[in-house]
């Protein structure tokens, strides 16, 4: 099956923007809004609900994450970090919830397709997003998870085009990962 105009556009603005978030570029930001403004119309045709709506997320926090990623007044720029070990203690379990919860909404009271998988999608994606939104380390390994589960979700709906990208961007998270911890080392 061939891919819509709607997913080559969509995958190339993506793809873009997911380079940049790796090699720790500003830029990053505008481009995914902008992508994530037409895979949003994409996953709604597709009646991937949370997939839909998580792109209104990153819309919205993209344009926060291109603020805080920006200089500082004092020429600074906002340093990659980690994570303190006690807050992921507790976003393992809140992730499990929060994908239990919402699956069950999406699969009561829409006609989703595959209405837990979408929502672990979801919320992994959050969580990552957040992560990366304040340059911390522990966004790559989230991302690693995240694609892990969308790579057969969008192959199982006829997102190929999509589904080999987001394996490509699995890639780039574990070459992210390595080039942020150089960065974190070197500060």
């Amino acid at each position: 099956m061939t891919s819509s105009p709607l997913e080559l556009a969509a995958n190339a603005l993506i793809t873009v923007s997911i380079a940049l978030a790796g090699r720790n570029s500003v830029h990053t930001w505008w481009l995914g809004i902008m992508g994530c403004a037409l895979f949003a119309a994409l996953f709604a045709q597709a009646r991937l609900y949370a997939d839909a709506l998580l792109q209104v997320f990153f819309i919205l926090t993209s344009a926060w994450g291109w603020w805080r990623w920006q200089q500082r007044h004092d020429g600074s720029v906002l340093p990659v970090s980690r994570v303190h070990p006690g807050t992921l203690a507790w976003i393992a379990p809140t992730a499990a919830v929060l994908t239990l919860g919402y699956g069950l909404l999406l699969h009561r009271f829409t006609n989703a397709y595959a209405p837990f998988v979408d929502s672990a999608v979801l919320v992994l994606s959050v969580i990552a997003q957040l992560l990366l939104m304040q340059r911390r380390l522990d966004t790559w390994p989230f991302w690693l998870l995240t694609n892990t589960i969308a790579v057969p979700l969008y192959a199982s709906r006829d997102l190929y085009l999509t589904a080999v990208l987001y394996a490509f961007y699995w890639v780039n998270a574990l070459v992210a990962w390595r080039h942020w911890r150089r960065l974190m080392t070197r500060a």
